[in-house]
């Protein structure tokens, strides 16, 4: 893509995504996500009933009157974008691309966690990792996350998602919350989805293309799989092909929620053709 190509597209998405971000999103993040802990924020006077374990000895001394400490919860959180680039992310049948709907939804969840003062940073995977852009904040990195995810290029084979939530752990010491964006056409993680869900919070976003459920009925047509490359001729018009194709999605699916569930992790899904803003707010009222 040339740059000035990729510098307006940046633009238009900036625009879009941080109104979203400040109008819809920001208050609902806030109230969504927990801090890490307590901070020490004041002392005031003692009232009756309050923790005598908060109080501070020193200040009552001083002042002959009896002193508590207050706490406030720490807000600052980081933030992991998690980001699948295999071939079937770059794949759409309406007027966006799975990839374009992953782009708009990691710049909103970036815009909204630097308003909230949180860090984000970005992890690329197909088959293997292909990017890892560390934890920061401030509007320049969001939006050199934005052109790094808008001027990538699909990657060749099968999405190992257990080696990106593996990656995760080893990079991210500390809590964070991570959202995992993919269709996750992907095989064996649910054991590592399992033991990240003990020390991160992990959101999976199910990206969802028509195509997926759906064989457009077209006669005999050759296909080719994006992501292990095979090929082969089908007849989309058989209803029994029909059949089994829509019922590997729905197994899929079920899969990809079941393993959620089972993680004890939160999950949303999102298709190309529709507006998100209604699943992600869902999601965000139902953590309240």
């Amino acid at each position: 893509m040339e740059q000035k190509e990729l510098l307006s597209k940046v633009r238009k998405i900036e625009i879009k995504t941080k109104r979203l971000s400040n109008h819809l999103f920001a208050g609902e993040y806030h109230t969504a996500f927990k801090g890490k802990g307590m901070s020490f924020s004041e002392v005031r006077d003692y009232h009756y009933g309050d923790d005598i374990r908060n109080i501070d000895w020193n200040v009552t001394a001083r002042l002959q009157h009896p002193f508590v400490k207050t706490y406030e919860e720490e807000r600052e959180l980081t933030v992991m974008l998690l980001v699948d680039v295999s071939p079937s992310s770059f794949l759409g049948s309406s007027v966006r691309s799975k990839s374009d709907l992953i782009t708009e939804l990691c710049a909103v969840l970036a815009f909204s966690a630097i308003s909230n003062n949180d860090k984000t940073g970005l992890i690329m995977f197909g088959e293997r990792i292909v990017k890892f852009i560390p934890p920061a904040k401030g509007k320049s990195h969001i939006l050199c996350i934005i052109r790094e995810l808008l001027n990538l290029e699909p990657m060749h084979g099968a999405t190992d998602l257990s080696c990106a939530i593996q990656y995760l752990n080893n990079v991210v010491k500390r809590r964070c919350v991570a959202f995992i964006l993919s269709d996750f056409i992907a095989m064996n993680y649910e054991k590592p989805l399992q033991m990240a869900s003990k020390k991160h919070e992990i959101i999976g976003i199910k990206i969802e293309d028509k195509l997926d459920s759906q064989l457009p009925d077209i006669g005999i047509i050759q296909i080719k799989d994006s992501e292990t490359e095979e090929t082969k001729w089908i007849d989309t018009s058989d209803p029994h092909i029909r059949k089994r194709y829509a019922e590997n999605f729905r197994n899929r699916t079920a899969k990809f929620k079941d393993s959620f569930v089972q993680a004890g992790s939160g999950t949303i899904q999102i298709k190309t053709e529709e507006d998100y803003v209604k699943p992600l707010i869902n999601f965000f009222h139902n953590k309240h």
